[in-house]
């Protein structure tokens, strides 16, 4: 078998630094085995780097490729479609018809708005939300990823478990330098997963909160379910008090099922984010929610804005990678080689007496290793031994299998059952050398 090898990328990085502010365009490139990698081809389920690897890839480009690397449906459809222009500033039939695809799909899409991105989509529904109710700050929760922004970067890292401070009142560590201060000041900040504490925190400050927001599976951190009843109790909250409730399913969106998380776990929320998956790689995000608090945005009160929102390459990916989906209906395949390999990696770990605990849905899924029987929310994430998963994380990689460093991994509409069987091999290698 080759032995794999990354001079060409050394290379590359070293020229790129030179250009790019530590090499990369994106922080967490930097963070890859053994380094930022270069690529230069995705096909279905494989992509192949400068130095001509080939990995069967799990990280699908941190998720939005639900469909694999460079679908011909979704491509041609954006050649297609781009013949008559990349931009018109203006409006345009696809994105009515993407629109109203959505609206068909989404349980709570009445009305829809368009983005670029995540991160702007959630900032745009927390807009919403202050102006409909007059409430100036939000709920969320410790280890929940919401986008870059400041009033986001705060209370997703911390340098040890002992430093999370009491889970009545968390401290709230920043993720980055050169964040105002004064923003970490516009949330309450919770652990996931504890029903009563939510209740308590927002009997005795729902007169300030406009909003509670939370990814209804944690996927950024340990792809962690939400414990019985408590989306369920998040919604009822939010009814009792007047406040919105803010699903982000900017993962979980088009990959746990066609129409989301909120179908899939039966709890419709207010406003929805989704993005990632939907346009297969190309920068498009939706801001969805009920009319009642969309009218905002209607009637003018809220202002959202972008010039490059719903420029025809990124509305004709999003079309067409949906009536794919909605054509081919992978969901229930999916599920299948996702728990196939969920166990096929919990019998090599048994096999090799490895500490890996595997949790998740199909469609995603994360291994970390712990002495733990569950991981339930952040708190319990920094129990893993992170080094023992950067070492498990490189030699997977070193034999041809690329998953997301913090332990994510996800299934495509392209991933066959011989690419499962195949990590499960490696896998078992991998955690018997180990």
């Amino acid at each position: 078998m080759k032995k794999y090898t990354y001079s060409k990328s050394a290379s590359l990085l070293e020229r790129s630094q030179k250009v790019l502010a530590g090499g990369v365009s994106s922080e967490f490139r930097k963070k890859s085995y053994p380094h930022a990698i270069f690529y230069e081809q995705g096909k279905g389920s494989r992509i192949w780097d400068v130095d001509g690897n080939e990995y069967i890839d799990f990280s699908l480009s941190q998720g939005p490729l639900i469909l694999g690397h460079s679908n011909t449906n979704v491509l041609n459809h954006i050649n297609e479609y781009s013949r008559n222009g990349q931009l018109f500033a203006g409006q345009h039939i696809k994105e009515i018809e993407l629109a109203e695809k959505l609206q068909n799909l989404i349980p709570s899409a009445e009305l829809i708005r368009f983005c670029l991105d995540g991160s702007s989509a959630i900032q745009t529904a927390l807009r919403v939300a202050r102006a409909k109710t007059g409430r100036q700050k939000f709920l969320r929760f410790e280890g929940h990823y919401h986008g870059w922004l400041d009033n986001m970067c705060w209370g997703i890292s911390a340098p040890a478990p002992e430093a999370l401070g009491p889970r009545e009142n968390p401290s709230r560590h920043p993720w980055s330098e050169g964040l105002p201060l004064e923003s970490r000041n516009e949330f309450l900040l919770l652990p996931w997963n504890d029903l009563s504490l939510v209740r308590h925190t927002v009997a005795q400050n729902y007169e300030k909160l406009a909003a509670i927001i939370t990814e209804p599976v944690m996927c950024n951190n340990g792809c962690i379910l939400p414990g019985d009843g408590f989306l369920q109790g998040l919604r009822e909250i939010c009814d009792e008090y007047g406040i919105a409730l803010i699903f982000d399913e900017v993962i979980t969106g088009f990959r746990v099922s066609l129409s989301g998380a909120q179908q899939y776990f039966d709890v419709i929320p207010d406003l929805s984010i989704f993005a990632k998956a939907m346009g297969s790689g190309y920068p498009i995000s939706a801001l969805v929610g009920r009319r009642k608090w969309m009218e905002v945005i209607e009637e003018g009160r809220v202002i959202h804005a972008g010039t490059m929102n719903t420029s025809n390459p990124t509305v004709a990916a999003a079309l067409s990678t949906i009536e794919v989906l909605e054509r081919q209906l992978p969901y229930e395949r999916m599920y299948q080689l996702g728990n196939q390999l969920m166990h096929g990696l919990k019998e090599a770990a048994a096999d090799a007496n490895q500490n890996l605990l595997v949790q998740g849905l199909g469609p995603m899924f994360h291994t970390g290793f712990t002495d733990l029987e569950e991981v339930k929310d952040y708190r319990d994430t920094l129990k893993y031994d992170r080094n023992k998963l950067g070492k498990f994380v490189g030699a997977m990689h070193d034999n041809g299998i690329r998953i997301i460093g913090r332990g994510l991994w996800y299934i495509s509409a392209s991933h066959k059952e011989a690419d499962i069987l195949r990590a499960i091999e490696v896998a078992k290698k991998v955690l018997l050398e180990m």
